[in-house]
């Protein structure tokens, strides 16, 4: 946050710091002395008209207003009020928790803060970009979903190194590469135990199965 100030001739700079969200008739605290901020914020400036500071690491709890405070040595005490308004955003996909293999999805970078029309959107799945989603939509548009499209997805604006937290698409589709395997091998005796096992892909997996004789109608067991 840049900023410069001026004081009266013939004082003397004694204390400069930065305060945020001042209350009138209180005296405002150093934020360099705050644990939250003395390990991320940076004053750049000096004492004489520079008064720039540096906030690291910043989030939404960071979002208030800044104001710059300096004191000389003829009990001077003044702030720059109003101060610096800082907002900080966060992104966060919108999406169907579930959706049918064959829909259109419509997946949405939402911020909580107004972005610049220049802003290019960048999304992953599973931690890895989808570098041909790059766009100035904020909207990835998926259609005909397939289950490989299943996966966590994030999004993030190109130059800023914040992703937003992931969001789990599950794609639903019904059973398919239905088989049966039989446990055991060799010549089948009369009286023998038989175990045939039916495995089936499908989300969700499915829970109830018939068992049917070939060429017959009626389910011989579930």
């Amino acid at each position: 946050m840049r900023c410069t100030y001026k004081y009266p001739t013939g004082h003397q700079i004694m204390q400069v710091f930065w305060t945020k969200n001042p209350v009138k008739g209180v005296e405002p605290p150093d934020l360099s002395n705050d644990t939250e901020y003395s390990q991320r914020l940076q004053y750049l400036g000096d004492k004489q008209q520079n008064c720039t500071v540096r906030l690291s690491h910043v989030t939404l709890k960071d979002s208030h207003m800044y104001c710059f405070r300096f004191i000389t040595d003829k009990d001077g005490k003044y702030m720059g009020y109003p101060g610096v308004n800082l907002t900080v955003t966060d992104l966060q996909v919108e999406s169907p928790e579930r959706v049918t293999e064959g829909d259109s999805v419509n997946l949405r970078c939402k911020s909580s803060c107004a972005l610049t029309d220049r802003a290019t959107f960048i999304w992953y799945r599973n931690s890895q970009p989808l570098t041909e989603r790059r766009d100035r939509n904020n909207e990835l548009l998926l259609q005909s979903v397939r289950r490989e499209d299943s996966g966590r997805y994030s999004c993030a604006v190109d130059g800023h190194t914040h992703i937003s937290p992931a969001v789990q698409l599950n794609v639903m589709y019904p059973p398919r590469n239905v088989s049966v395997l039989m446990s055991g091998s060799g010549v089948i005796v009369e009286g023998d135990s038989v175990t045939l096992n039916c495995i089936s892909d499908s989300n969700p997996p499915a829970v109830n199965f018939s068992w049917f004789k070939e060429n017959e109608t009626s389910a011989v067991g579930s």
